[in-house]
């Protein structure tokens, strides 16, 4: 596959999950669903139908009747399955998005056009009526016609994408980048859940469940959403949101940081340290007491490394402080949270465990703000609503300084 061809295949997956969150938003009661990849690509369920949807994104692709023939065959037969069946009827809507050639198609078509261009074709120089195969008559197609939708010109990639977060933003009456971040990251996630489930009945969702489940107390970037966004892209937005003014206020900020200790690199940590210093640490003799610095705590470094690290930082006279006052002692409050200034050289505060985090948190009474950056799954819930916590997942560590 070349490359173009393999943007292209990923735009049509993301064209058609966006698809699925617009129909899921739009539906008028929180109780009617869709599935996806069941008859089609996307069937919306409401309490008095269902609508079968063929979603296709081709940019790149001029209209002819040919691409979209297989699809109006495979609905026929499935019209004739049900009907046959006795159960009740379908209505089927070929949804799609091209480049040109809009023009060689104009609706309504009728029974004729619909054998001559939709239903006839050549197979080995034998010429098929697909509707004569099924027995069908002229007004079988007719009925067929009537509960068929063909829609050609389809919103283009972006302006589909536009009308999801407008319809998110309206339904969570929120910000745009909070209706990209939080729920539209995760309703993607979902809709990529969904598609993968083996049991068609795992690959159906109402109104209801979307909106619950997109609705989270933390931000999870999931590998799909930043693969959409591009990742400078991604990382330029999360700077831009969180991280573009931190040091206008004298907040307490604590910074989490999740390394893997199968690949960790000390000097690579010792530079995203010596960033958060510098970057959201004022100290000056000027800052007196709007004077602070940033607390770290490494989750999932073995405690050997952690003293390794902090012997190194001594050893280059980089001020900072753990909260352990000697050897042997324990953990003090109120050693870690003493005022960072021009004094006394504090440039860090090192945080050595989740306890040692908690208890840190508990006792601060000024602003206090979590950035929590994962490499996958959440590791820390401050339990308080007064404290602000922001998750942020990584691919590796070096990410975080291109994010801050």
């Amino acid at each position: 596959m070349t490359d173009r061809s393999a943007v292209d295949t990923i735009r049509g997956y993301f064209y058609q999950f966006d698809y699925s969150i617009l129909k899921v938003v739009q539906l008028s009661k929180l109780d009617d669903s869709i599935a996806v990849e069941c008859i089609e690509d996307v069937d919306i369920r409401t309490a008095t139908e269902v609508t079968a949807v063929q979603c296709k994104y081709y940019s790149g692709t001029e209209y002819n009747h040919s691409v979209i023939k297989p699809a109006v065959m495979l609905m026929l037969t499935h019209f004739k399955a049900i009907r046959d069946d006795g159960k009740p009827v379908v209505r089927y809507m070929l949804c799609g998005h091209y480049g040109s050639g809009h023009h060689k198609l104009a609706l309504p078509i009728d029974v004729a056009f619909l054998k001559q261009h939709f239903l006839t074709y050549s197979e080995k120089k034998v010429e098929h009526r697909h509707h004569e195969e099924l027995g069908l008559s002229d007004a079988d197609l007719a009925e067929f016609l009537s509960v068929l939708e063909i829609d050609i010109n389809a919103a283009s990639f972006e302006d589909q994408f536009e009308q999801v977060i407008l319809e998110l933003q309206a339904a969570f009456n929120c910000t745009r980048f909070t209706a990209e971040y939080f729920y539209y990251n995760n309703a993607l996630a979902l809709m990529r859940e969904l598609s993968i489930q083996p049991l068609q009945a795992d690959r159906t969702i109402t109104k209801r469940t979307l909106l619950e489940r997109s609705d989270t107390s933390g931000v999870l970037f999931n590998e799909w959403f930043v693969r959409k966004k591009g990742e400078r892209a991604h990382f330029a937005a999360l700077r831009k949101q969180y991280f573009s003014d931190l040091n206008q206020s004298p907040f307490e900020r604590f910074f989490l940081i999740e390394v893997d200790p199968s690949m960790f690199v000390r000097s690579d940590l010792k530079d995203v340290l010596h960033t958060l210093s510098k970057k959201w640490s004022k100290t000056s003799r000027r800052d007196g007491a709007s004077s602070f610095c940033p607390y770290v705590y490494v989750h999932g470094l073995p405690s050997e490394d952690l003293v390794a690290l902090k012997k190194e930082l001594a050893t280059e006279e980089f001020g900072f402080i753990d909260g352990y006052d000697f050897l042997g002692a324990d953990f003090n409050v109120k050693s870690i949270s003493k005022p960072a200034t021009h004094n006394n050289g504090i440039r860090l505060k090192l945080l050595n465990s989740i306890a040692d985090l908690e208890a840190t948190l508990c006792a601060v009474t000024k602003t206090r703000e979590v950035y929590q950056f994962h490499l996958g799954n959440s590791y820390f819930d401050p339990a308080n609503e007064a404290v602000k916590h922001v998750q942020i997942q990584l691919r590796k560590l070096t990410d975080i300084k291109a994010i801050i």
